[in-house]
């Protein structure tokens, strides 16, 4: 997992130290036909719709979702689907979270507790999935890993050491930046004499300690821009930061504990099946991930999952807190495959792919069981056509398999800022866009959240192909892959992506040159089974 996953860093942070009077710009949904003309004309979209928008209908609500609720209520009302299971390659699962019960694939074969390898696949008490990273949650990025095998002349070594200097000179200059708002966060805290304060709270301050005061602001322009949520947003910042520090880019950390050796792919039966993973909490990506899937319509608990029923989510614990092996990805998909899973989704990604070749022979026996793998594009703000985000599906320009979607991820306002400021783009190596900003989802221990990324963006695509999997089973992966990418909304407007904010066309930015919606899949995929 690279230093941005789980994306859940905002800009806000760091502008609210450089804008302290700055005001947090109202969340908008558009009418389609004044896009970017002046003046925009704006709605203010409902917190009960933000909650959901990935469900919503760009002509019906003017937001760019999927079109899921007029999905159910014009083509599946009454219509009887088949049991689909999703495989979640991620970074663990609580399968006992509230919004999830019934929904987590329960292997029959296996005797659950009894220590024995009852359905004889190598994997003892794989009840619910399996955990290839056993009792490791930190893990080094690949470039880090190049560099401490030791400069042997090759040219990754010097890329991979030229950047691992240049992350480590950044995290320099922000550590001072998360240690300031720390110590003001905690500065209003022990003023309060309260954990969880208010923004209203804030303002009821009045003191004449200077450094209470500024305290004070740097925290008000923070709850300001970031709103409800701020002090989480405080703790994921630090804790990446200093998660970086530490594991991620630290040369004398190893954090595999599994006994194996990762550039050796001849053991294979490693690990553990606590699909949780040692703590729970750090199961939050994976568990989000699954409820975007998976979680329960209706009922008003967190947000409203894709596929309503008969889905089952597999869970396969192979993406830890820094870049993913090639050999446990390639291994979780197997997995995967081998127990019945019919799409996987993998919100994962890495720069560097040292055994690339392992993750394509998994690809290639995925498309030969008929499973599509769905997968984030990744958030760096780059072109993946020029610079990979690892897996691909091509070998030197050539496509290995057609099997593999690629997802960039969708902003919930319609017009120059649709695309994610986040996300990848590529009009060869990315396939199709969905929802991926404010994405309202199961985090572990009965809890729910908002999240962002192309991590969430896979997930609501892959469910849109469960979806699809589920009521036209006789349609292959290949057939559905490219049902998402012919079937979506074509978008012509300019958008803004990259770092550099470039426009382009969004007709130019994918392969598709559209936005996954549901009602569309599912007409053309009526279309095809009759065929």
């Amino acid at each position: 997992m690279k230093s941005f996953k789980p994306l859940f860093i905002t800009a806000v942070l760091a502008i609210a130290l450089s804008s302290c009077n700055s005001v947090k710009a109202p969340v908008m949904s558009t009418n389609p036909a004044n896009i970017d003309k002046t003046p925009l004309k704006t709605t203010p979209i409902k917190e009960s719709d933000l909650k959901r928008w990935s469900d919503l209908d760009l002509v019906k609500d003017t937001i760019p979702g999927m079109s899921i609720d007029k999905a159910y209520k014009e083509l599946l009302k009454g219509k009887k689907s088949t049991p689909i299971i999703v495989g979640i390659v991620d970074s663990g699962l609580d399968i006992d979270h509230e919004d999830l019960k019934g929904k987590i694939w329960i292997n029959k074969k296996e005797i659950p507790g009894n220590k024995i390898d009852d359905d004889k696949n190598g994997y003892v008490d794989d009840v619910h999935g399996w955990n290839f990273l056993g009792d490791a949650t930190n893990e080094n990025l690949e470039l880090t890993r190049i560099v401490k095998k030791g400069d042997d002349g090759s040219e990754s070594y010097k890329v991979a050491k030229a950047e691992l200097d240049k992350q480590l000179d950044d995290l320099t200059k922000q550590k001072p930046q998360v240690d300031m708002i720390v110590a003001a966060d905690k500065g209003v805290k022990d003023f309060l004499k309260k954990q969880v304060y208010t923004i209203d709270d804030l303002k009821k301050i009045v003191t004449t300690d200077a450094a209470l005061n500024r305290s004070k602001m740097i925290m008000t322009s923070i709850a300001t821009q970031a709103g409800e949520g701020f002090q989480d947003e405080i703790k994921g910042y630090s804790k990446q930061v200093y998660d970086q520090l530490n594991y991620n880019l630290n040369v004398n950390f190893n954090g595999r504990k599994t006994g194996d050796n990762p550039d050796n792919m001849d053991s294979k039966f490693y690990g553990n099946g606590n699909v949780k993973g040692p703590d729970v909490e750090d199961a939050l990506h994976g568990t989000h991930v699954s409820g975007i899937i998976a979680q329960i319509r209706g009922n008003n608990l967190g947000g409203d999952g894709i596929v309503a029923n008969n889905v089952q989510i597999m869970a396969v614990r192979a993406v830890p807190n820094g870049d993913e092996y090639d050999k446990d990805i390639a291994l979780a998909i197997r997995y995967a495959v081998d127990n019945g899973a019919k799409v996987i989704n993998g919100s994962f990604g890495k720069d560097y792919s040292p055994h690339k070749e392992w993750v394509w022979d998994a690809i290639k026996y995925a498309e030969s069981k008929d499973v599509l793998i769905v997968h984030a594009a990744g958030n760096d703000a780059k072109d993946i056509d020029s610079e990979p985000n690892f897996p691909t599906d091509e070998n030197n320009g050539v496509e290995i398999a057609d099997n593999l979607l690629t997802i960039g991820a969708l902003n919930f306002e319609y017009g120059s800022k649709l695309v994610a400021s986040f996300s990848n783009f590529g009009q060869k190596n990315v396939d199709v866009f969905a929802p991926g900003v404010k994405i309202f989802a199961t985090v572990p221990n009965n809890k729910y959240v908002y999240e962002q990324g192309t991590s969430m963006a896979s997930p609501n695509a892959a469910g849109v192909a469960a979806l699809v999997r589920s009521y036209y089973p006789k349609l292959s992966a290949s057939q559905v892959k490219h049902i998402l990418m012919d079937s979506g909304t074509a978008i012509s407007t300019n958008v803004s992506v990259g770092e550099a904010k470039d426009t382009k066309s969004f007709s130019t930015i994918s392969k598709s040159g559209k936005i996954v919606n549901a009602y569309n899949a599912l007409l053309m995929a009526e279309q095809m089974s009759k065929k």
